[in-house]
């Protein structure tokens, strides 16, 4: 059964290097650790949410200590951090 995980976040300034960084670096990373698919969505001026999905939970779990990697060296190289994170199964999807 399919996973995911959301992580919330905030920046402190938003332009297209950034977006840029973000599918060109970021995305990339994330998707070299298993997961199946990456959503980075914009919803405000300077916060945005990261879905990532997985085929199933196991994957998921093998690969969450190289996402904490990921996720430190975003809040490290660009001007964000993150706010939260939740993770689970899917039960349903269109």
């Amino acid at each position: 059964m399919a996973y995911s995980t959301i992580s919330t976040w905030t920046a402190t300034e938003w332009n297209a290097d950034l977006e840029a960084i973000a599918r060109d670096t970021f995305v990339p990373l994330i998707m070299s650790v298993g997961a199946s698919r990456v959503q980075m969505i914009r919803t405000s001026d300077l916060t945005f949410t990261v879905v990532t999905e997985y085929s199933d939970e196991t994957t998921a779990n093998a690969a969450q200590a190289k996402i904490a990697d990921i996720r430190a060296k975003a809040a490290t190289e660009l001007p964000m951090a993150m706010d939260g994170a939740a993770a689970g199964t899917v039960f349903a999807s269109g």
